[in-house]
């Protein structure tokens, strides 16, 4: 198994604008008692589609459930994406259901760090460029955008603008060091040494 560098993210981009969208709406809290994560995209934004599908909302269709942006890799978001508790089924949820890359403002520190922990790269840029790429992506949302984690840079038809995120996060993405079950796996040998030589291991 090759630990994943993820340095490019490339697709189709979904706008998800407002500030504060915090995790419990990502993800609502009776779906933290999984065992397991699968599944979890079915459940992304469930209240709020649920809401839009019955006319409760200013906008009868949802994002997620808008057909202009099915199979979109890359959600853009406004300030402060991700707050609230601190429950790592958000980033599980939208990164299984295909998303690639969250492309913000800002973002809660700790959904910032669930989402490195899966290889889940959230960058941010001004909220002017945030603005003008949300705008882009309703206006032809077949457009597909590119993030170059390595360059800092967003591209998208004939605009670029510059993304950034911290120095370690970057690192750790393309060069594969957020990927740990992928290090340990690809050094098994020397895992296996050291397990050999450590006395609560040896005959297990």
């Amino acid at each position: 198994m090759e630990v994943q560098k993820i340095v490019r993210i490339e697709g189709t981009a979904l706008p998800m604008r407002g500030n504060d969208i915090d995790t419990d709406r990502i993800m609502p809290a009776r779906y933290l008692r999984a065992v397991t994560f699968d599944g979890l995209e079915r459940y992304l934004f469930e209240d709020e589609r649920k809401g839009s599908a019955a006319g409760d909302k200013a906008t009868s269709v949802h994002p997620f459930d808008d057909p202009r942006y099915r199979g979109a890799s890359v959600v853009i978001v406004n300030r402060n994406f991700g707050c609230g508790s601190s429950r790592e089924h958000a980033p599980q949820g939208l990164h299984r259901a295909g998303i690639h890359a969250v492309l913000g403002e800002s973002f809660s520190e700790i959904f910032f760090g669930n989402s490195l922990m899966i290889g889940l790269p959230c960058v941010t840029a001004s909220p002017d460029h945030i603005a003008a790429l949300m705008d882009r992506v309703e206006s032809r949302p077949e457009t597909r955008l590119r993030i170059d984690l390595e360059k800092g840079t967003c591209v998208m038809g004939d605009f670029t603008c510059p993304i950034s995120l911290p120095p370690h996060a970057r690192d750790a993405l393309v060069t594969g060091a957020w990927d740990t079950t992928g290090l340990l796996l690809e050094r098994y040998e020397e895992v296996d040494a050291v397990a050999a030589r450590l006395p609560y291991v040896r005959g297990f």
